[in-house]
């Protein structure tokens, strides 16, 4: 249900960084460490399930919404997640 304005104390400028602000040019992340990327936490930060899929909730649209700077390489198995990076220019 919708809430008045008023209801919150603090409220922020809806933006995202760019992928050259977020990423290493020389390294590649799983989209797991993306998500915590985004948030400024660490890349290897141990999170609950519950958390870890709210962050990828933001960054699966951030990576399609920056589609043309990243790059992608295969997992390294079948259960394993892919990896992601910035495209080379």
């Amino acid at each position: 249900m919708p809430r008045p304005k008023e209801t919150f104390e603090d409220l922020r400028a809806f933006e995202f960084r760019d992928p050259d602000e977020v990423l290493d040019a020389d390294a590649m992340y799983t989209v797991y460490e993306i998500a915590r990327l985004l948030q400024g936490l660490e890349p290897d930060r141990e999170l609950d399930a519950e958390t870890e899929n709210i962050l990828l909730d933001w960054a699966i649209p951030w990576m399609l919404d920056h589609e043309d700077a990243l790059c992608f390489a295969e997992p390294d198995g079948e259960d394993a997640p892919g990896f992601y990076g910035l495209r080379e220019e």
